[in-house]
């Protein structure tokens, strides 16, 4: 089989941007939506959103990447980032706005309708600083990249002993219990898939700072 490109790895990367331009590719939304939701929900969430709210949010910033998407240009991660946390943006203020002046039942509490104005306004003029989340996200998508590809790189048996001493955190003990290892086995899995790691998030990361470098060099 032949191996997937490094740039494969970067979460938003152009094949997946390229497919989504085609609405019927159900697997290609299928994963953009795996891989965005939990970013948009936690956002939406962090503005001040309920859950339910946040999960409109979801739906509405899909739909309206589905309608943009066969006008968007490709152009470098950085700029999808800051596009999709636009979108974002405005879906979250459209939700603050259908919220009625008050909450529940009964007449309106003092300062719940400023309040509300006051949080769309700060919204609009950016004023509420989203990107926090954003980058957050992004660098769980470097993580989880890196990890698939040392996944690949390393024996199942070692990538084990790792994701349970080092990523669940089991103590050295169970480990070598449940997998019939002993402890020298566990710690030389650690330093070397660690290392495998570290060395997957610097080539990501670099690459990352690449594109979105390139994406601010507009002529």
């Amino acid at each position: 089989m032949k191996p997937e490109p490094e740039d494969e790895l970067i979460p938003t990367r152009r094949s997946l941007l390229t497919r989504l331009k085609d609405w019927d590719d159900r697997d290609g939304w299928k994963e953009f939506f795996d891989t965005y939701w939990r970013l948009i929900y936690g956002v939406a969430l962090k503005a001040g959103l309920t859950e339910t709210e946040a999960e409109e949010v979801v739906q509405e910033t899909i739909v309206a990447v589905a309608k943009q998407m066969p006008t968007f240009r490709y152009d470098a991660a950085g700029s999808f980032k800051a596009w999709l946390l636009q979108i974002t943006r405005r879906r979250i203020v459209d939700q603050f706005r259908k919220r009625p002046p008050w909450g529940g039942s009964g007449a309106p509490a003092s300062g719940d309708a400023s309040s509300r104005t006051g949080a769309v306004e700060r919204l609009l003029a950016e004023e509420v600083d989203l990107q926090p989340a954003w980058d957050e996200e992004w660098q769980r998508n470097l993580m989880d990249a890196a990890l698939r590809r040392v996944k690949a790189r390393v024996t199942p048996r070692q990538y084990q002993m790792f994701d349970l001493y080092v990523l669940k955190e089991w103590p050295v003990r169970e480990v070598i219990r449940t997998l019939h290892v002993n402890a020298a086995q566990v710690y030389l899995a650690k330093h070397r898939v660690s290392a495998l790691v570290r060395e997957e998030l610097r080539r990501l990361e670099r690459q990352s700072e690449v594109a979105t470098a390139s994406a601010g060099r507009r002529p």
